[in-house]
């Protein structure tokens, strides 16, 4: 698939839906940050999956980062259909501060998003989230940076993750 030229991808959890009525968590690498102000988050989601129809009714989702130790959780979200996996993933729902769709404990953030448009484009539905608040490990990020070492990871191909490597590179300049 001539998409996957465009890997390795950072690999996220969306969660969707209310506890105790119907909820789902799908793997999903095509997430990316549209505006800073605000703050608009889109997701891309196959109207076959049950993300899909979740977003669509109760217009909010959370996108949650997370980390190289949930590596079979974000496997089962991105390779069985449905909520009856969440059984098999090993995952804690806890309240989000400003919408009623849960965060993960686990993550190392998770960004509370409301649905504030949505458009089909070929095979996807692009879901755009203004984020409304976010929670994060303390341990993971330090001065509004990622620490690497915190075990973030990326969708490398099919079956194949990648975290990253604590070491910064920076550019060479003439300046």
């Amino acid at each position: 698939m001539f998409y996957r030229l465009l890997y390795p991808m950072r690999t996220y959890l969306v969660v969707s839906g209310r506890l105790g009525e119907e909820i789902n968590v799908m793997t999903a690498d095509w997430v990316t940050i549209l505006s800073s102000e605000p703050f608009l988050v889109g997701v891309a989601v196959s109207p076959k999956r049950y993300t899909h129809r979740l977003i669509t009714k109760y217009k909010e989702y959370v996108i949650a980062v997370p980390s190289i130790n949930m590596l079979d959780d974000v496997w089962i979200a991105g390779t069985k259909s449905g909520p009856a996996k969440i059984k098999d993933m090993k995952i804690t729902f806890t309240a989000s501060r400003r919408i009623k769709t849960p965060s993960i404990r686990e993550a190392l953030a998770n960004i509370e998003c409301k649905l504030v448009d949505s458009k089909d484009y070929g095979d996807h539905t692009f879901f755009v989230g203004e984020v409304v608040d976010y929670t994060y490990d303390k341990n993971a990020y330090w001065n509004d940076e990622p620490k690497l070492d915190a075990g973030f990871i990326a969708h490398v191909a099919r079956n194949k993750f990648a975290k990253f490597e604590n070491k910064i590179l920076v550019p060479k300049t003439d300046h």
